[in-house]
C-alpha cells in the first residue's frame, strides 16, 4: 500500500510540472512573437519544445550546474519578464533561475530580483532592431539548413527575412523539387512548419513568409530590387567560387550590400569563427566575409579556451569526418586521391586545411598544428580529436574543468557545450546548435601532464549552419541582448 501511494505521488507531481511547463510554452511563445525575447535554458532552446521535453531540458541543467531548478521558479521568472518592459534580448532563464535559488534571500520579491539582473535590458529604448533581408545564393545541404533556421528564428521579424533563394533554374517542376527537399530531409528530419508552393509567382511561402526563387547563372546581372530586396545579406552557399574576385560578382546586382561565404575564403578575405574573432574585421568597411568551415568552428572555440589559459606549443589534429556531397556513393572516377571510393563502404583517408585555417583565426597559432582528414561511412556528426602538446602542466580534471567553465560562462557560451556522458555517440548530436561539444569522459592527459587529448564532437551541417546564422545576424546588426 505505501508503495502503491508513493506511486501516486510520484505520478500527480509530474502532472503538476507537466502543467507548470505548459504554461511556460505559452509565455515563452509570447515573449517571442510579440516582444522578439528568446528565453533558453543553458543554451538550450524553448521555443517549439514540448512539455515533456523542457522538464528534461531541467533535469539537463541539473546535471550540469549541479543545482535542482525546478519548473516552478522558471516559470514565475519568466512571467516577471512578461510583466517588464524588456528589449528585444536573448534571455538564459537557467542562469536566471540559479541565481535566484542563490540570492533570492537578498530580494525582497522576485520583480526586484528581475528589475536588478535585467536592469540594462528595461526600457524600450535599450535596443532598436532594423530587420535585414537576406538573399541565399544556391540550396544545397547548408542552404536548406540556413533557411529553415532563418525561418525559425523569425519571431516578430525583427532580425533576419529570408527574401529569395537563386538556384540555376526556377522552372514549375525545381521549384516543386527543392520544395520536397525542403520539406523532409533524412538526416533532420520534416520541417516543423508549412511550405507552399506558389508556382504562378515562382515563390515559396514558409511559414508565411514569402520567399522568391530566382534562376541565374551570373550572379552579377540579378536586379533584386526588382523583388522589394534591397541593401540584402547574400550567403553564398555554393563554394563555387571563393575568393575576393569571384564573390565580388555579387556586389554588383543590384540590392546587395554584404556577402557571407559558408566556406573557407581565400586570399585577404576574412575568416571568422563568430564568438572568437568577429571583432577583428570593421564590418562597417568590408563587404566579403567568410564563416570558415565547419571544422574550424568546431575546433578554434576549444582551442582558443586551452591556447588563453594553458598554452599550446603544438600537436595535430584529426577530423573523423561525415561523408559529404563531393564524394562517390559508388565508386567511380574522381579528381581527388581515395574520394572516389564509395563514401558508403569505406572510411578514406583525405585532406583537410583545419590546422592552417586555425591560424587565420589564432594566430599565435600558426605553424604549430598540423591536420589530416578521415571520411567515415555516417552521413553527418563528426568529431575532431585534438592531440595538443602544453606549455602548461594540467590534470583530466583541471582541463575538464576548464572547458566546463568556458561552456557555462564568458563569450563561447553559444559556441561550447560540455558532455558528462559515458554512453555519447554521433547521432545523438545530429541538430546540436553548439559548434563544438566537448566529450568529457574521453579526455586523455598524459604522465607528463602537457600531452592532452581532447575529443570533440559537432554537427558538420546544423552546428555550423547555426553558426553561420549568428554571424549573418553580427554583420546585419540584428544582435539582440544577451543574458547568458
Amino acid at each position: 500500500m505505501q508503495q502503491g501511494n508513493q506511486y501516486e505521488a510520484e505520478l500527480q507531481e509530474w502532472i503538476q510540472d507537466e502543467k507548470s511547463a505548459i504554461e511556460l510554452i505559452h509565455i515563452v511563445g509570447q515573449l517571442w512573437f510579440e516582444k522578439s525575447i528568446e528565453l533558453v535554458i543553458f543554451r538550450n532552446q524553448l521555443v517549439d519544445r514540448s512539455a515533456s521535453e523542457i522538464l528534461n531540458l531541467h533535469n539537463y541543467a541539473r546535471t550540469i550546474v549541479g543545482k535542482t531548478i525546478v519548473i516552478q521558479d522558471t516559470l514565475m521568472l519568466a512571467r516577471q519578464i512578461w510583466e517588464k518592459e524588456v528589449a528585444p534580448s536573448r534571455i538564459d532563464i537557467g542562469r536566471l533561475a540559479t541565481e535566484w535559488l542563490n540570492e533570492k534571500a537578498l530580494y525582497p520579491t522576485a520583480s526586484d530580483f528581475i528589475n536588478e539582473k535585467l536592469s540594462a535590458f528595461i526600457g524600450k529604448d535599450k535596443l532598436v532592431l532594423h530587420p535585414k533581408d537576406v538573399v541565399l545564393y544556391g540550396f544545397g545541404r547548408i542552404g536548406r539548413i540556413a533557411a529553415r533556421e532563418i525561418i525559425a528564428q523569425a519571431g516578430k521579424g525583427e532580425q533576419l527575412r529570408l527574401r529569395a533563394i537563386v538556384t540555376r533554374s526556377n522552372s514549375d517542376e525545381d521549384i516543386t523539387k527543392r520544395a520536397a527537399l525542403l520539406r523532409t530531409d533524412s538526416v533532420h528530419g520534416p520541417f516543423p512548419g508549412t511550405i507552399i508552393e506558389d508556382l504562378a509567382n515562382k515563390s515559396l511561402i514558409i511559414n508565411g513568409h514569402t520567399v522568391k526563387m530566382i534562376a541565374a547563372s551570373d550572379p552579377a546581372a540579378i536586379d533584386y530590387t526588382e523583388y522589394g530586396i534591397d541593401n540584402a545579406l547574400l550567403i553564398d552557399n555554393t563554394g563555387v567560387t571563393r575568393d575576393r574576385k569571384g564573390l565580388s560578382e555579387h556586389l554588383k546586382s543590384k540590392g546587395v550590400s554584404k556577402v557571407l561565404l559558408t566556406a573557407p575564403g581565400k586570399g585577404d578575405i576574412p575568416n571568422v569563427v563568430y564568438g572568437v574573432n568577429q571583432s577583428a574585421y570593421e564590418k562597417s568597411t568590408e563587404q566579403i566575409f567568410s564563416a570558415a568551415s565547419c571544422t574550424t568552428n568546431a575546433i578554434v572555440p576549444v582551442l582558443k579556451v586551452i591556447q588563453k589559459n594553458l598554452g599550446i606549443t603544438g600537436g595535430h589534429i584529426e577530423t573523423i569526418h561525415a561523408y559529404t556531397n563531393d564524394q562517390n556513393l559508388l565508386d567511380n572516377y574522381h579528381k581527388k586521391y581515395r574520394r572516389g571510393r564509395s563514401a558508403a563502404l569505406n572510411m578514406v583517408i583525405t585532406e583537410t586545411g583545419a590546422g592552417s585555417a586555425v591560424a587565420k583565426v589564432i594566430p599565435e597559432l600558426a605553424g604549430k598544428l598540423t591536420s589530416n582528414a578521415v571520411r567515415v561511412p555516417v552521413p553527418n556528426v563528426s568529431l575532431a580529436i585534438l592531440n595538443l602538446k602544453l606549455d602548461t602542466s594540467t590534470s583530466k580534471d583541471d582541463l575538464n574543468s576548464l572547458l566546463r567553465n568556458a561552456a557555462l560562462h564568458g563569450e563561447l557560451v553559444e559556441q561550447i557545450q560540455y558532455s558528462l556522458s559515458q554512453e555519447l555517440v554521433s547521432s545523438d548530436l545530429v541538430g546540436n546548435p553548439c559548434a563544438s561539444i566537448v566529450d568529457s569522459p574521453a579526455t586523455i592527459v598524459s604522465d607528463d601532464q602537457k600531452s592532452v587529448v581532447v575529443y570533440v564532437w559537432y554537427d558538420n551541417e546544423y552546428g555550423y549552419t547555426r553558426q553561420v546564422v549568428r554571424y549573418a545576424k553580427y554583420l546585419a546588426d540584428v544582435i539582440r541582448l544577451t543574458y547568458y
